[in-house]
């Protein structure tokens, strides 16, 4: 449903408002997308993922309570991450991803 001329005007004073407010933030804002939402969360996830593998590998003779806990991290991990290529909470998924390789790939094309 579009919005009336009276709450346009609305939704753009309020607009003009948060960018004089916190220009920092309207910037960061502007700039997230969802493809570089889902790229965070796969390296969050990937970086936990080698942690608690080294966890596990570590501790899998000496102290198998901090081997399980390694290994529960990983699967936790595994687990984040299937969710963010899956676009779960709002992640953008692979398609997210997949667009961001399409404008990488445009950009090659075009500089190549």
């Amino acid at each position: 449903m579009p919005l009336d001329d009276r709450e346009q005007r609305i939704l753009e004073e309020i607009e003009r408002q948060f960018y004089q407010e916190d220009p920092k933030l309207a910037q960061t804002v502007r700039r997230t997308t969802l493809a570089t939402v889902t790229a965070r969360r796969v390296r969050w996830a990937s970086v936990a993922l080698v942690v608690g593998l080294a966890v596990m590998l570590v501790f899998f003779t000496r102290n198998s309570f901090v081997a399980l806990a390694g290994f529960l991290v990983m699967v936790v991990a595994g687990g984040w991450m299937v969710s963010a290529f899956r676009g779960g909470r709002g992640g953008g998924g692979l398609q997210a991803l997949s667009g961001v390789a399409n404008r990488a790939r445009r950009r090659w094309r075009r500089d190549g």
